[in-house]
């Protein structure tokens, strides 16, 4: 029996004869990179860095309306 020659290895189940991948998996992806990315997101903002930067942004609001309004009084309006 002659030999057939290389034969190429069937495609993942995930994708076509001509390796393109499935909607369903690139959606599987994508979905899973978000998820992932907003659970970092969640994790980071429970953490006591972000909660003091949080802090000194709304004390930096604050001055800042603070001064806005000393102004507003000095213009008298």
């Amino acid at each position: 029996m002659p030999d057939p020659g290389p034969v190429a290895p069937p495609p993942a189940p995930d994708y076509d004869d001509h390796g393109v991948p499935s909607l369903d998996y690139v959606r599987d992806k994508i979905e899973t990179r978000y998820a992932t990315s907003l659970g970092a997101a969640e994790l980071a903002q429970e953490s006591e860095e972000a909660r003091s930067i949080e802090e000194q942004e709304a004390e930096r609001e604050r001055a800042g309306k603070a001064k806005l309004d000393e102004i507003r009084r000095s213009m008298g309006r």
